[in-house]
C-alpha cells in the first residue's frame, strides 16, 4: 500500500505536506512512503510493522529525529546510507527486520559505526563507549546497487572495516602518509601522536603489534573525513576520555 498525501493530512491533521512535522503509520500495511520527499519539516515518524523495503524516501527529511521502524522489511544495511545525511537524527527503532542478520553485536556497532550521532538504538541508550567500540567492531555500509534493490533475498552490503584493516599490510592503499595522518589530528585539536607519550605499550608490544595498531589509527582517521562537526566533536570527547583513563592506568602502574 501506498502511503498518499490524503492519508498523511488526515494522521497528522495538517493542510499541507510541508507544514507536517509528527506522523503515524503504525501497522498500516505500507510498501510505498515515497511522499516523505515531500516533507522536509517531518521530525517524528513511527512506520513500524508495515512492509516498507527503502529509506530512500526520508533521506529528504533533514529535520528528522525520531525513526521508528521495527518489523519491516528492510533487506539491507546498506540502507542506512541514505540516513547519514540526517544531522539531527537521534532515535532510531530498526529491530525485526531481515537486515538486523544473525549477530545482534555486529548489527548493533555496524549501525552505530555507519549514524554514530544516535542517542538511543532499538530502545536501548548508545554510550560513548559503543560509539568508540563501533568504529572498530562494526562494518563500513556502502550504497545498495540496483542489484540489490531488485533482489529478494535479504543480504548485508558491507566493505573491510577497520579491523580488517589491521590486518592488512603496510602496503594497504588505504595507508595515510605521516603528513595527512598528522594533518586529520590536528583538525580534532589532537597532537600528532607520539611514542614517547605511552611507554608502558610500546615496550611491551612486538614491532608486528605496533604495525597492527598503526593500520588501525590510519583506518580510523580515513573514517574522519565522513564526519560532520557534530560527529567530529563526539570523536573528540571520546578521545579526550579514553586518554585520560589511559593516563590515569599509567600512573597507577608506575605507583605499582
Amino acid at each position: 500500500m501506498k502511503l498518499t498525501r490524503k492519508m498523511v493530512l488526515s494522521r497528522a491533521k495538517a493542510s499541507e505536506l510541508h507544514s507536517v512535522r509528527k506522523l503515524n503509520c503504525w501497522g498500516s500495511r505500507l510498501t510505498d512512503i515515497s511522499i516523505c520527499r515531500e516533507m522536509p519539516s517531518l521530525e517524528v515518524i513511527t512506520l513500524s510493522v508495515n512492509s516498507i523495503s527503502s529509506l530512500e524516501p526520508v533521506s529528504r527529511c533533514r529535520q528528522l529525529s525520531e525513526l521508528y521502524l521495527r518489523k519491516n522489511r528492510i533487506p539491507s544495511l546498506a540502507e542506512l546510507i541514505h540516513l547519514k545525511g540526517l544531522p539531527r537524527l537521534r532515535v532510531l527503532w530498526l529491530a525485526e527486520n531481515p537486515c538486523c542478520g544473525t549477530c545482534p553485536h555486529l548489527y548493533r556497532m555496524t549501525v552505530l559505526r555507519t549514524l554514530p550521532q544516535l542517542q538511543k538504538l532499538d530502545n536501548q541508550a548508545v554510550t560513548e563507549e559503543e560509539v568508540s567500540r563501533a568504529l572498530m567492531e562494526g562494518e563500513e555500509v556502502t550504497a545498495p546497487s540496483r542489484e540489490d534493490l531488485g533482489s529478494s533475498p535479504p543480504e548485508l552490503s558491507y566493505t573491510p572495516s577497520a579491523v580488517d584493516a589491521a590486518t592488512e599490510t603496510t602496503q594497504d592503499p588505504l595507508s595515510l602518509g605521516e603528513g595527512e595522518a598528522s594533518s586529520d589530528q590536528g583538525q580534532l585539536g589532537l597532537k600528532p601522536t607520539s611514542r614517547d607519550r605511552f611507554p608502558p605499550f610500546s615496550q611491551r608490544e612486538a614491532a608486528g603489534s605496533r604495525a597492527s595498531r598503526n593500520n588501525v589509527l590510519t583506518a580510523i582517521l580515513m573514517l574522519l573525513r565522513e564526519l560532520d562537526v557534530e560527529g567530529l566533536e563526539a570523536v573528540h570527547q571520546t578521545v579526550v576520555s579514553r586518554l585520560q583513563a589511559l593516563h590515569k592506568q599509567e600512573l597507577q602502574e608506575d605507583m605499582e
